[in-house]
């Protein structure tokens, strides 16, 4: 049957008309309402004038547009609007066929409870209450704080703040690192539910305010966390921009008053509970409001506002239709139209604007998706983090590849396909071929031996014998030092010492004192060991060198008079010898060296050169804590750790390599990287060895 004489579907009576917004070439739209699916359809001028008049045949009533406007409409465009309000479910089901086809819609569009859940669990809505008539209430009580003054007041409210929160930053940043903590946490998530229970009642009582239904409201379960929804789809059937803008950005500008009024407040509250929660209030605000609300990459409001301004609805998918059809005209040349006529300008702008949502959605993902597997028992967590990388990143590139493969006819007529297969080629050329030998981890590097020199107790320095940076030998005398309280035990013991040896003689002549030579002995033999021992303690306050080095970081205070602890360390000597780097290499780079692999350690301070040198010895335990916190996460190094008490537990597998340098040792400890020529690696290798460790380790195969 002709096209032209077939009798067009009816249309639903329940469906209402509203003037729409002008479009980008200046003519008219309308807005088609949906009230049983609450849904909004937005046409053009000549979809208006063909429904305007529709019932019959698609050639009658393209006959009776072509006569009564200045529209040349065709059968052919009659049957795209047909089938454009049938596939949208508009008509009435008055056939067989029309109920089969809802039949089979209805079919394809239900999903198992496992499906369902499968998709959903990141984000889904429950309606709780219909809250039209309590908004229309609240409205008039609440209608000044969309008054000019309170704007204004608050425009004053965010300038004061900001500039006193400048004068106390110090305090406010301290307070922001400070509540990145569990309890800080758990603030967050509260004062989130209470912003988000502010912003929807902001766009609720906006679109009250213009005259639009509010639905319903209830919970939307962002990762599994309850924040408040409204429904406020019927700002559609607003044909003002501006209004339309006013309901979309409703939900930040009151967020943004909040933060304006916390900010503010925090400033001049005093320490205590109430000013904490003011911080987190506003801290979190700022986020929520400028970094996740205004972002266009997800359908959240910043996305709704640019469609609004832009005058561009349904942006996503728009986009990322131009931007598939840019990619394969780029790739292949296949010469065919863009899914829609734009000027260069914005077709440029439509396909930045899709790469910039896929990579900014690839990121999102994959952090969702490592989110999603550490807070899941192990089973659950690989399952739900494979449906994530496969859904959402695999999925969407396969689907474009299935429509290369049914384009190949056009695709080898010509000759552009031979570059993107260059390109991957030698793509997979560098993925393959083994050419990345460099292994590089953090190190720091020390002298072989340093021996720290203290006082055996206190003492008065006397002499100093040595300057700083001078080499000593072993046994070679440093520092002098008298101890008065041990030379006047001297001096008394040697006094009893001399009087108890006079009195042994005395007695050895005496014929009657034979019975005190025993006693008299002994004491003597005590007062000898006694002398000893303050001879060679006395003998200890020269400090000697333990072993031949340098003489380094003599104590400040080192001067002849000064009394000195035994707790202050008086330098230290650093051995002669070659330096030692320890490095510590992660898990997926340790089969890839050996014992006496060629190393190289480059310091982070610019002061300093690098040193050549080969790998002494590898560790095959994991550190289980780090003995350097210098090349600790916590204070700018590379090695993620955790703190465990006074402990650093590194996150992961880092193996202890110790590598001998060559040339003098530096003068100070030195922080920086170890180099290694190792073994080639290719970046599949790579990858494929970083997914089995990470198997190995998570479920100890």
């Amino acid at each position: 049957m002709d096209a032209a004489a077939m009798l067009l579907p009816s249309l639903r009576d329940e469906l209402s008309l509203h003037p729409g917004p002008a479009s980008l070439d200046g003519s008219p739209t309308w807005t088609i309402r949906d009230p049983v699916r609450n849904r909004y359809f937005r046409i053009g001028w000549a979809a208006f004038e063909a429904l305007s008049r529709w019932g019959g045949t698609a050639g009658e009533v393209a006959e009776a547009v072509r006569a009564e406007t200045t529209i040349d409409m065709s059968d052919e465009e009659v049957m795209d609007v047909a089938k454009f309000v049938r596939g949208n479910q508009l008509t009435q089901a008055n056939s067989h066929a029309d109920t089969l086809r809802l039949s089979e819609q209805a079919a394809a569009e239900k999903h198992s409870l496992f499906n369902w859940l499968l998709h959903h669990y990141l984000f889904f809505r429950i309606p709780l209450v219909r809250p039209d008539r309590f908004l229309g209430g609240l409205l008039p009580l609440v209608s000044w704080l969309g008054s000019v003054w309170f704007r204004w007041a608050t425009l004053g409210a965010l300038a004061l703040g900001l500039i006193l929160v400048a004068r106390q930053w110090d305090v406010f940043s301290t307070t922001l690192v400070d509540t990145l903590s569990v309890s800080g946490m758990v603030s967050y998530g509260i004062a989130l539910s209470l912003v988000k229970v502010i912003h929807e009642l902001a766009h609720g009582l906006s679109a009250k305010r213009f005259g639009c239904r509010v639905p319903t409201m209830g919970l939307a379960f962002l990762v599994m966390w309850p924040v408040l929804y409204t429904d406020v789809n019927e700002t559609w059937t607003l044909a003002s921009r501006r209004q339309r803008l006013l309901v979309g950005s409703a939900g930040i500008l009151a967020e943004l008053s909040v933060a304006a009024w916390a900010t503010l407040l925090w400033a001049f509250l005093p320490e205590g509970a109430l000013r904490q929660g003011v911080f987190v209030l506003a801290a979190f605000t700022w986020v929520s409001s400028l970094v996740i609300n205004l972002s266009p990459f997800m359908r959240f409001d910043g996305y709704f506002l640019a469609m609004d301004a832009l005058e561009l609805p349904n942006l996503h998918p728009r986009a990322f239709a131009m931007a598939r059809w840019w990619l394969r005209e780029a790739l292949f040349d296949l010469g065919k139209p863009a899914p829609e006529a734009m000027d260069k300008w914005r077709t440029h702008a439509m396909v930045a604007f899709a790469f910039a949502v896929w990579i900014y959605r690839l990121a999102l993902f994959l952090g969702i998706a490592v989110l999603v597997y550490h807070f899941f028992i192990k089973a659950v967590g690989a399952l739900l983090f494979a449906v994530e990388i496969g859904w959402f990143v695999f999925l969407p590139i396969w689907n474009e590849v299935k429509q290369w493969a049914k384009r190949r006819g056009d695709i080898l007529k010509g000759t552009r396909w031979r570059r993107p297969l260059i390109g991957l080629g030698l793509a997979l050329l560098v993925a393959i071929i083994p050419w990345r030998t460099r292994i590089e981890a953090p190190a720091s590097i020390a002298a072989e031996i340093v021996a720290p020199l203290f006082l055996p107790a206190p003492a008065r320095s006397e002499a100093v014998l040595v300057e700083r940076g001078q080499h000593v030998t072993t046994g070679m005398p440093l520092l002098t030092f008298i101890a008065p309280d041990i030379d006047a035990r001297r001096a008394i013991t040697s006094a009893r010492l001399a009087g108890k040896a006079a009195e042994l003689e005395a007695v050895k002549l005496d014929p009657f004192g034979r019975e005190r030579l025993s006693a008299l002995t002994e004491e003597l033999s005590r007062l000898r060991s006694e002398k000893a021992a303050l001879d060679a303690e006395a003998e200890r306050l020269t400090v000697t060198a333990p072993h031949a080095g340098l003489f380094l970081d003599p104590l400040p205070d080192l001067k002849p008079g000064a009394w000195l602890s035994p707790k202050q360390q008086l330098g230290l000597i650093r051995a002669d010898g070659v330096p030692i780097a320890t490095a510590y290499l992660a898990e997926d780079d340790l089969e890839r060296i050996k014992e006496g692999d060629e190393a190289r350690f480059i310091p982070h301070s610019l002061d300093h050169a690098g040193m050549a040198g080969k790998v002494l010895s590898i560790d095959r335990n994991p550190v289980k804590v780090l003995a350097d916190p210098a090349l600790a996460s916590l204070h700018g190094g590379d090695i993620p750790v955790r703190a465990a008490g006074q402990a650093l537990v590194p996150q992961g597998g880092f193996f202890r390599v110790t590598i001998r340098l060559d040339g003098p040792a530096p003068d100070i400890k030195l922080i920086g990287h170890a180099i290694i020529s190792g073994q080639g690696q290719s970046l599949i290798g790579r990858a494929a060895r970083s997914a089995l460790v990470v198997l190995v380790r998570e479920w100890g195969a």
